[in-house]
C-alpha cells in the first residue's frame, strides 16, 4: 500500500520502520530537519527510537503537502492536542477513500472529543481506524512480539488495516467498539500517572496493584456513558494496556508520575521525560467528561487536583483511602 505517516517521535518511528521493512510504500513527515537527517545518514531516529535500524529506503519529508497525493492510507503519530490542526491541513487534499489510521491516545482538552470525533469532524467521509494497546516502541523497535487491536466503526476497514499491517512479530485483532478501544487507550494513562506516583512515594505492590483494578473500574464507567462496551475493557486496549503502561519505565506516564511522586512539579518532570506525556492533559479532559456526564472517578479527581491545584500526593492517597465505605461494583455493571 502507498502510505503517509504524519509524526516522528518514538511511536510513529516504530511504526514507520514496522510498514516500511514490510514492504509498504512509506512516505515519513517529519517537522524537524533534523532528525530527518539523522534517519537519512544512520537508518535509524537515534534521538526518539535509537537501535531499531530502517532495513530499507522510505521517502522523508518535511513537506506534508508533498505525500499526499494518491495514498491509500494516513497515518496520525502526534500529540492529541496537533491533531485537529494535522488533520485541518489535509482537508480537500486527499481523497475519501484513504484510510485515517490514529496511533495517539488521547481526549482534546477543549472539546473533550475523542480523536474519531475530530476525524469525523474534518474528514467526515474518510474511514477511521484507531490502533491500541500494550505496545511501548522501544518493543516493537527491536522486533519484541506485540499485540494490538484495531477498531472503526467499519469492519471491512479494521480488517483492512489488520491485513496490511500484521507481522510475525506484530498481531493485530479487530474490535467494533470504537468508543471503548479509544478511552480505554486514553484513560489508562491517567492510571499509569497514579501508578507512577505510587512509586515515587516508595509505596509497594499491595497499593499499585488497587490503583490498576479501581483503575480500570474507573475507566470503564467513564467508557459505558459514553457508548462503549464493558467488556473492551477487560481487552488489549484496556487492561492490556493498563498492565504495560503502569508497569514499565518504557511509560512516560509513569516516568513522570516517579518523578512528581518525588516531589517534582508536573512541568519539571514533563521536562525530565522529554517527550509528551499525553496522561497530563488526559486528566484534565477525563475531570471535565466525569463532570458532565455525573460519574464518580476518584483517582482522577485526586490527580488532577495534584497536577493542576498542588495538592500535597500523600494527603490525595489519604482521602482516596478514608472515603466512605461502599460495594465493590455498582449496579450499572449488571444492568
Amino acid at each position: 500500500m502507498k502510505i503517509t505517516l504524519c509524526g516522528g517521535g518514538s511511536w510513529g518511528t516504530a511504526i514507520a520502520r514496522l510498514l516500511s521493512n514490510k514492504g509498504h510504500e512509506l512516505n515519513f513527515y517529519i517537522r524537524n530537519k533534523e532528525v530527518i537527517e539523522d534517519i537519512r545518514k544512520n537508518k535509524e531516529n537515534t534521538k526518539y527510537l535509537p537501535g531499531a535500524k530502517f532495513e530499507k529506503e522510505i521517502n522523508l519529508t518535511n513537506n506534508l503537502d508533498s505525500v499526499l497525493e494518491d495514498i491509500e492510507v494516513f497515518i496520525i503519530a502526534v500529540p492529541t492536542s496537533s491533531i485537529r490542526e494535522v488533520l485541518t491541513s489535509i482537508k480537500d487534499k486527499i481523497s475519501k477513500d484513504v484510510i485515517i489510521v490514529n496511533l495517539s491516545k488521547g481526549i482534546e482538552v477543549e472539546s473533550l472529543d475523542r480523536i474519531s470525533e475530530i476525524s469525523s469532524e474534518i474528514l467526515k467521509d474518510n474511514p477511521f481506524v484507531v490502533l491500541s494497546g500494550p505496545s511501548h516502541a522501544e518493543e516493537v523497535g527491536k522486533d519484541i512480539p506485540t499485540t494490538l487491536v484495531a477498531s472503526s466503526e467499519n469492519l471491512k476497514v479494521a480488517q483492512t488495516i489488520q491485513h496490511e499491517f500484521s507481522t510475525p512479530i506484530f498481531r493485530i485483532y479487530t474490535n467494533p467498539d470504537l468508543v471503548g478501544v479509544e478511552m480505554g487507550g486514553a484513560l489508562k494513562n491517567i492510571i499509569a500517572l497514579a501508578a507512577g506516583m505510587n512509586d515515587g512515594l516508595a509505596y509497594g505492590d499491595n497499593s499499585k496493584a488497587a490503583l490498576m483494578t479501581r483503575g480500570i473500574y474507573e475507566m470503564s464507567k467513564l467508557g459505558i456513558s459514553l457508548g462503549a462496551n464493558p467488556h473492551t475493557f477487560n481487552g488489549l486496549s484496556g487492561i492490556g494496556d493498563l498492565i504495560v503502561t503502569c508497569t514499565s519505565m518504557h511509560s512516560r506516564n509513569r516516568r513522570a508520575g516517579i518523578l512528581i511522586g518525588e516531589g517534582k512539579s508536573m512541568e519539571e518532570a514533563c521536562n525530565e521525560v522529554g517527550q509528551v506525556v499525553e496522561g497530563v492533559k488526559t486528566v484534565k479532559s477525563a475531570y471535565k467528561l466525569a463532570k458532565l456526564k455525573n460519574i464518580e472517578m476518584p483517582i482522577t479527581n485526586a490527580l488532577y487536583k495534584v497536577l493542576y491545584e498542588g495538592y500535597d500526593p500523600n494527603k490525595a492517597v489519604y482521602e482516596l483511602m478514608t472515603r466512605e465505605n461502599k460495594d465493590e461494583i455498582e449496579q450499572i455493571f449488571f444492568e
